[in-house]
């Protein structure tokens, strides 16, 4: 996701008479256009509160951006994972497939009725790559340093002008615009400061303005929030008969406490979509379904899981030099991946059901996978035998190792609260580290807090350890560019600004050269040797992940048809979900 900037005029445009019109496949869905019924609410959930409206300022999986913002001027078709056009009508490649340029569908318009146009993009694009913004999609518009330009020829035709071959072009095309005539006249006068101001929570919903499904209709903290059907958007997007989108009149996401109170919501028909990740979640809905409880479906082990979860130590942390020094050493990330007993997680925490990880690149993404990747597997002799080479050869009274100097190994690490597995696993590793000797003391703090510790930069970053997760992520090349780059954003283990081990380095080398590397087999090749260097380098313990069950209620239709139906595509396209019944 993730300088030269140019300056887009914002002026007033002129409305064409319809809309060119984008037609979702009724193959997308089991549901033909004829069962699709119009209006009702879809209710889902989310465990922590959010953090902004705004879309340049999140850097969280399902965020209130995520959720009202389209598809780009391309999407994936889940039937192929082919590319195909969404709010572009067409593109044309340049013959050194330096250049693509895009036509944009006429008539389209934002909620507010203002047209959509290529002045959007261009703002968009614009201040995402202001570093003072400090946007999460960033990185994302620059190659080895070199970044990607975006040239207006007519109000609907823009283009993509790439420094590289890039593996990621498309991708990269796929960002959501957002409104130019809104943010335009802010950033022209205020730059990224004004921008930082704007859309915060206290936002009146009805000043936030869309190009995707849904507006904002209201939020309440710590309850829930309310999206409406934007009116615009079904303007041009339709099913095969012609039918706006999406069916839906309203989606409403709850906010509870943790995963619990939403499985507990889902077995009481309260929420309409809910991922179990254990064997005792997927016995609960089976046993709720077979007495009549509950109507639902249910899909257990659809594949495994398209994110990650890890633990993550703070490689700047200037003001305990002995824990930087310690959080900076391979060996000791080492010594800490062989306490982490992955198969227990999967046991414990996911009942059986899912998968290890040794690596930045999900589970479910097979054909990426090095199979000879060094792995740090649960081995506590093997990680006491490295603390020792490390010079922690004795204990205190306490059982807990100490250098020459006295000095014990003891960390912080924190999760997310209410994210009762991440929790879980917490306990499982500060229980294995003691068997080692190691001193960890665990505390769940609130998620918005955990990602502002995460994100934050310089020499003094104040946590120690995080487990936390990521999702997204691309097909084409499955390593962030807001993660592997030195500079990156989530680069979470060191935010200093700049490599502080050859190893990093390499690693960013191996990113730009495989994400221009548009032979597929090669840059295949590449990332089996980029994940050896990670390996060794071990700047993140990967953990395990559960696999993907998707479950709804079947009040809902318009789900996928099994063969799509995977932790990459999903359980349904939102868009074409209606209420049966």
């Amino acid at each position: 996701m993730r300088k030269a900037v140019l300056l887009a005029g914002i002026l007033a445009l002129a409305g064409v008479a319809s809309a060119q019109t984008f037609v979702w496949p009724q193959k997308w869905t089991v549901a033909k256009p004829s069962e699709a019924k119009r209006g009702g609410t879809l209710r889902g959930y989310t465990i922590s509160d959010y953090r902004t409206f705004n879309p340049f300022l999140t850097a969280e999986a399902d965020s209130i951006p995520d959720l009202i913002a389209p598809y780009g001027l391309v999407r994936r078709d889940p039937t192929t994972g082919d590319w195909i056009p969404y709010m572009a009508e067409s593109w044309t490649v340049s013959p050194n497939k330096l250049e693509i340029t895009f036509k944009i569908r006429k008539g389209m318009k934002w909620s507010d009725g203002r047209p959509i146009t290529a002045d959007d993009w261009i703002m968009t694009w614009r201040i995402h790559t202001d570093k003072a913004v400090g946007s999460n999609s960033y990185d994302s518009f620059f190659i080895d340093g070199k970044p990607i330009v975006l040239r207006k020829l007519d109000d609907y035709t823009i283009r993509f002008i790439y420094p590289k071959t890039d593996a990621e072009a498309f991708a990269i095309a796929s960002f959501a615009p957002w409104p130019a005539h809104v943010f335009g006249p802010v950033y022209q006068k205020e730059g990224a400061e004004g921008i930082k101001k704007m859309w915060t929570l206290n936002e009146d919903p009805a000043k936030i303005v869309s190009a995707g499904p849904w507006v904002v209709e209201s939020y309440r903290p710590g309850e829930r929030v309310v999206l409406k059907r934007n009116p615009s958007f079904g303007e041009w997007n339709k099913d095969e008969a012609g039918n706006p989108l999406p069916y839906l009149d309203r989606y409403e996401i709850r906010i509870v406490k943790d995963v619990n109170a939403a499985l507990a919501e889902f077995l009481a028909g309260n929420i309409d979509i809910f991922n179990p990740s254990t064997v005792d979640q997927i016995s609960q809905i089976r046993q709720a379904v077979q007495q009549g409880r509950l109507d639902a479906t249910i899909k257990v082990n659809a594949s495994p899981v398209a994110s990650s979860q890890f633990m993550v130590f703070n490689w700047n942390k200037a003001s305990d030099p002995f824990k930087q020094s310690l959080f900076r050493s391979a060996k000791f990330r080492q010594a800490m991946s062989h306490i982490v007993n992955r198969q227990a997680v999967i046991d414990i925490v996911y009942g059986g059901l899912g998968t290890p990880m040794y690596s930045s690149v999900y589970p479910v993404l097979t054909q990426w996978i090095n199979p000879k990747v060094p792995k740090y597997e649960y081995d506590p002799k093997q990680a006491a035998k490295l603390l020792a080479e490390l010079g922690f050869t004795k204990k205190d009274r306490e059982g807990y190792l100490v250098d020459s100097k006295g000095r014990r190994i003891e960390f912080n690490l924190a999760t997310n609260a209410g994210n009762t597995q991440r929790e879980q696993i917490a306990k499982l590793i500060v229980d294995e580290a003691k068997k080692v000797g190691v001193k960890v003391n665990f505390q769940a703090i609130d998620f918005n807090t955990l990602v502002g510790q995460l994100l934050s930069s310089g020499p003094d970053r104040p946590f120690d350890a995080i487990i936390i997760g990521l999702t997204g992520g691309g097909l084409d090349w499955p390593f962030g560019s807001n993660v592997v780059p030195c500079k990156g954003n989530l680069h979470m283990w060191n935010k200093s600004g700049q490599c502080l081990d050859p190893r990093e380095t390499l690693m960013e080398k191996l990113y730009y050269q495989g994400r221009t590397e548009l032979d597929f087999k090669k840059r295949v090749e590449i990332g089996y040797r980029m994940q050896e260097v990670e390996a060794e380098l071990l700047p993140v313990i990967y953990i395990a992940g559960p696999n993907y069950h998707p479950a709804w209620n079947n009040r809902l239709g318009g789900e996928h048809p099994d063969a799509i139906i995977s932790s990459i595509w999903g359980s349904r396209e939102v868009e074409l979900t209606f209420i049966k019944k």
